[in-house]
């Protein structure tokens, strides 16, 4: 993932200044862009330099021709030929060592940022700009003291089972069982029909990338914070932390060049997502809302360039229908943008929320990309023109539909009844039917309550 190059050029038609500002934006440094264009400029050099001895191999040939021709003796010319082809190559080398090193210096900045994000260093800061309840526009949320955690009302349930978990897997391990399995299906195969009505196509990627292709697609400190490695008798791969990943590499190395007809392509990728969560150490700690090992449906499109943000408000809407189709009370924020990530260039979260906590909590996360993913994976866009100095790449967008375990806790936090939990309308049909499921056990003796 990177920004094109010759945008760090001002000779090049680049805007150098427009990077050093994004990055003020970020909190990151500054001083990466001037490091990438001296090293730019000192690669273009190399290249020159090995480009001027190339055309001296190339003319002493000529001459060795013309020696050869007249039958007279060439090795002095041959013993210069060999020297020179000699230097090219290391030339040649050191071109391709300084080419590698620079982008992969640029590869540490971030995307622009775009001109709507909050600029702050602070989470604090994110901007909400729209709220939903299920009761009318005027209804406020309320937290409850008065019912269960989250964790509790699967307890109850007999949906999962954390202390066994804990002892096959570790920490924040889990089986889920009876009704959770169901509960977990349902929103699956709703998330899934949900989006094909609305003509994504479905798609369930490989849990496991080998390691180069994954580089091109994830950051580098995910690698070290969030991928489990799988290291097989003579390979190297990762496990997926979302299908955004192996779906946002289907397409590489490949041409749009009738963007019209063929964009966009909105997929509905499912697949289990697996994550170390090295960064969350003591964070949401309560049954299964942050786990290693859940299940995904996330929207991934690629779009013409002038069209993204178009398609970054339709994601945004899919998620808040989905939700409101659940009725689920939720809000909208605009995340600031020293929390983005690299390749976004900006981002926007449904949080939900969770009466007992009486807190909102993230459970989507919907990003515009624009180039800077496709143009590590070479996924070009429309035909070159006379007058393009730049190759034109497809943009990428990727947002959460629903992380069915971590919606499962808003679900059952919202819908639990003294007796039980209600089924959302919607889910019943991928519930047997039922509305309705009473409790089936009470909490352990020994299940230290939470305060929220």
């Amino acid at each position: 993932m990177t920004l094109d190059v010759t945008t760090f050029i001002e000779s090049k038609g680049g805007n150098a200044e427009a990077i050093r500002e994004s990055q003020r934006k970020r909190g990151h440094s500054v001083e990466l862009v001037d490091e990438v264009i001296q090293m730019y400029n000192n690669w273009v050099r190399i290249d020159f330099e090995a480009n001027g001895l190339s055309k001296q191999s190339n003319a002493l040939q000529k001459q060795i021709g013309l020696k050869k021709k007249a039958k007279e003796n060439a090795d002095d010319l041959f013993a210069e030929k060999r020297t020179i082809d000699a230097q090219v190559d290391a030339k040649r080398k050191e071109a391709r060592e300084a080419e590698a090193a620079m982008r992969q210096k640029a590869s540490t900045i971030g995307n622009i940022v775009n001109k709507d994000v909050p600029i702050s260093q602070t989470e604090d800061d994110n901007v909400t700009l729209r709220t939903w309840h299920p009761d009318g526009p005027n209804t406020q949320v309320e937290k409850k003291a008065d019912i269960l955690a989250h964790h509790e009302v699967l307890l109850r349930l007999d949906a999962m089972d954390l202390d066994r978990g804990a002892k096959i897997a570790g920490h924040r391990g889990y089986f889920l069982t009876n009704d959770g399995i169901d509960l977990n299906q349902a929103l699956i195969s709703y998330g899934l029909d949900f989006l094909r009505k609305r003509g994504y196509k479905k798609i369930q990627p490989p849990f496991m990338m080998n390691k180069d292709v994954m580089a091109k697609t994830a950051q580098l400190d995910q690698f070290d914070e969030e991928l489990y490695k799988v290291i097989g008798s003579d390979d190297e791969k990762y496990l997926i932390a979302t299908s955004e990943q192996p779906i946002s590499s289907f397409h590489s190395d490949e041409w749009f060049e009738n963007p019209e007809k063929q964009l966009p392509i909105q997929y509905a990728g499912y697949s289990t997502c697996f994550r170390k969560e090295a960064g969350s150490a003591g964070r949401d700690m309560w049954g299964i809302f942050r786990v290693h090992q859940f299940e995904k449906i996330e929207q991934f499109c690629i779009t013409d360039p002038e069209k993204s943000w178009e398609m970054f408000d339709t994601m945004v809407g899919n998620s808040e229908a989905f939700y409101q189709s659940l009725g689920i009370p939720y809000r909208v924020v605009a995340i600031v943008s020293g929390a983005l990530n690299l390749a976004a260039a900006q981002k926007f979260d449904l949080e939900a929320w969770f009466p007992f906590q009486g807190a909102y909590k993230e459970l989507v996360s919907c990003s515009n990309c624009t180039d800077y993913q496709s143009r590590r994976l070479e996924v070009r866009c429309g035909l070159k023109t006379k007058d393009q100095a730049r190759k034109v790449y497809v943009h990428m967008l990727n947002g959460t539909l629903c992380a069915t375990e971590r919606a499962l806790c808003c679900l059952v936090e919202n819908y639990q009844t003294p007796e039980g939990l209600r089924i959302p309308e919607v889910l019943q049909p991928y519930m047997q039917g039922r509305d309705f499921l009473p409790w089936v056990k009470e909490l352990p003796k020994n299940l230290q309550r939470k305060q929220a």
